[in-house]
């Protein structure tokens, strides 16, 4: 049974709106000392942290949160580690660090060429895995720049995380956001069906092009002038989607 998604409070007002904006952390491991353990050592302000406690909580939560960073166990109840990691891996390349009893060179190797980008042997200091998380969200920006689209009256700020219209914020959701930031990044080109669902909402989703019909839908009612007859966000009838380039 897969189990919920716990974030950290957040206080209200300013303080919120700052803790929404904080990197988010998802820490994934079916013992609950571990997890107690991990939110008392990044609990600092720093991060926005949840927590699944069973491999396809970790998949549902990746998908979900679309975290900055993942803290992955290996020993989970219902499949292996290093399974969760080659199936976040099909569609993500959000830094994933191994938090594992495992100590042996082949563990080490299988998770690392599964796609983990590190690994630490528990126990371990809070200062090391602090280190180590740093490190990784650095390491992740350095690796992809995040640049600011605008067309016309249309202006995303990646780095920002925000969306302008006329000058004025559009509240997107989530996934909303996912969606145009893919399009964005690869704007002035044709995206398929099948590599925007794969690539937002995961493999299993390949054949639902219903839901990225309503996503796309309700993009256009925020962000076009007109949207039953779209500016920014284009169809090509029968393969996918293209955001006008700048």
């Amino acid at each position: 049974m897969a189990s919920a998604i716990r974030t950290e409070s957040v206080g209200a007002g300013t303080e919120k709106q700052r803790g929404e904006n904080l990197p988010r952390l998802l820490m994934v491991d079916d013992e609950l000392a571990v997890l107690r353990f991990l939110r008392a050592a990044l609990n600092t302000g720093e991060f926005r942290l949840y927590e699944a406690q069973n491999g396809h909580a970790a998949l549902a939560a990746a998908a979900a949160v679309r975290p900055d960073i993942i803290l992955q166990d290996l020993g989970l109840p219902d499949m292996d580690g290093v399974e969760v990691i080659k199936r976040i891996r099909e569609w993500s390349q959000v830094p994933i660090i191994v938090l594992s009893v495992r100590d042996s060179d082949d563990d080490k190797v299988g998770a690392l060429d599964a796609g983990a980008d590190d690994y630490l042997i528990k126990p371990f200091s809070v200062a090391e895995l602090q280190a180590r998380i740093r490190v990784s969200l650095r390491r992740s920006l350095q690796q992809a720049p995040e640049p600011v689209y605008r067309c016309n009256e249309l202006e995303v700020d990646l780095a920002l995380r925000r969306v302008l219209l006329s000058g004025k914020e559009v509240q997107v959701t989530p996934t909303e956001y996912e969606l145009l930031r893919l399009l964005v990044t690869h704007a002035g080109r044709v995206l398929t069906h099948s590599q925007i669902l794969k690539q937002i909402w995961g493999v299993a989703y390949v054949e639902q092009q219903n839901v990225l019909r309503v996503n796309i839908r309700n993009l256009r009612q925020k962000i076009e002038p007109d949207p039953s007859r779209p500016f920014y966000i284009t169809t090509e009838v029968g393969v996918g989607y293209r955001l006008r380039s700048e």
